[in-house]
């Protein structure tokens, strides 16, 4: 094979992967909850990346059994301060966030908030 169809094909491969970084949507992550420890109907805000409205549409805490939605009050593209659902039984939980675009996706975060 000759040196230019390589440079084509290896041209075509770079726009490709370039089309896919492109239009893929970073995923939003949680890093920590603070307090991680507090009531039902409290306020609490979750840090970590692509955390925008344009990201997150909806977040949960779940036990793996139950999801319980919660209110967002504020959110930007580093935090998500929410409150915890007034019904909201004592527990532990992980949060979970719906994201948003055409494919909406439940992605459970590896971050633990305790209800008493």
């Amino acid at each position: 094979m000759s040196n230019n169809k390589i440079r084509v094909r290896w041209a075509i491969f770079a726009l490709g992967l370039a089309g896919l970084t492109l239009f893929a949507q970073a995923m939003p992550r949680f890093a920590t909850v603070t307090p991680d420890t507090g009531k039902a109907g409290m306020e609490f805000t979750a840090e970590g990346e692509n955390l925008t409205k344009a990201s997150v549409s909806e977040v949960y805490l779940t036990d793996g059994k139950i999801d319980l939605k919660v209110e967002v009050v504020d959110q930007t593209a580093t935090t998500i301060k929410f409150k915890a659902p007034a019904s909201a039984k004592p527990g532990r939980f992980n949060l979970m966030v719906l994201t948003t675009g055409a494919s909406p996706k439940l992605l459970e975060q590896p971050v633990k908030l305790t209800i008493e």
